[in-house]
């Protein structure tokens, strides 16, 4: 029987146990990969469509406006399977909700409160005075001001190009008729016109108009794309639908 002490002073036989040991624990990990159908929920609405679909050219304009402002690094947007999560910030984050971000938004600091939940939770009104001076709705806030915001025009002329580049990694947003017929069979008519690339300003534009965040519909600012992404943030899957254990399996 070998003694620990032999190992440690043959340099070659503790080379060969140690890939043994990493290739027994390489394999434990990678092995059951094979064998499973997926890592990615299957979340659907009532009427058998996916439930999570992604961003409009709007509020895809507002998440990388999100992310060039540095949101990220304060606030995070993945709620753990913990009781104390649970209460405080809703059903933990599935893995379907983020599968159309790139990169995704997870984070991994909390200086605020995570944001998976925060579509819906607060006004438009809201979220345009948070962000313009954070203190006016939370006394205590100590996170920065965002006034250019309100400012600044949004730039989308190139949200087009945009979405081709994230279709070639996989986000479907349509382009030919065969794609946008898909996304009808997928997602449902109305969200299938909002992902077809070749109305994408059109699409912008009224949707900015809609909500009218701002209170200027003559202008659509950086302001109004943020806060259309903020309220569409945990709002596609309706948890209530479904059985509370019934994502457990893909955990």
């Amino acid at each position: 029987m070998l003694k620990h002490e032999s190992i440690e002073t043959n340099a070659g036989l503790l080379i060969i146990l140690t890939l043994v040991a990493i290739g027994i624990g390489g394999l434990v990990e990678i092995v059951p990969l094979f064998y499973i159908d997926g890592t990615i929920e299957k979340v659907q609405t009532a009427d058998g469509k996916d439930a999570v679909r992604p961003y409009t050219p709007l509020e895809q304009r507002g998440r990388d406006i999100y992310i060039r402002e540095g949101c990220y690094t304060c606030h995070s947007q993945m709620i753990r399977p913990f009781r104390d999560e649970a209460l405080r910030y809703g059903h933990y984050s599935l893995a379907a909700e983020s599968q159309y971000d790139h990169p995704f938004q997870w984070g991994s600091m909390r200086r605020g409160p995570d944001l998976a939940r925060v579509g819906g939770k607060y006004s438009n009104g809201w979220h345009v005075k948070h962000l313009n001076n954070p203190r006016d709705v939370v006394p205590t806030s100590i996170m920065p001001s965002y006034p250019w915001l309100l400012k600044n025009d949004l730039a989308y002329g190139d949200i087009k190009d945009r979405m081709i580049a994230l279709k070639k990694v996989g986000v479907p947003y349509s382009l030919t008729q065969l794609e946008y017929d898909a996304n009808v069979k997928k997602f449902g008519e109305e969200v299938a016109k909002m992902l077809d690339i070749n109305n994408a300003d059109a699409n912008l534009l009224a949707q900015a108009q809609e909500k009218n965040t701002d209170g200027d519909p003559s202008r659509v600012t950086e302001m109004e794309a943020l806060v259309a992404y903020l309220q569409v943030l945990g709002t596609m899957v309706d948890f209530k639908a479904h059985d509370e254990h019934e994502f457990i399996q893909f955990r």
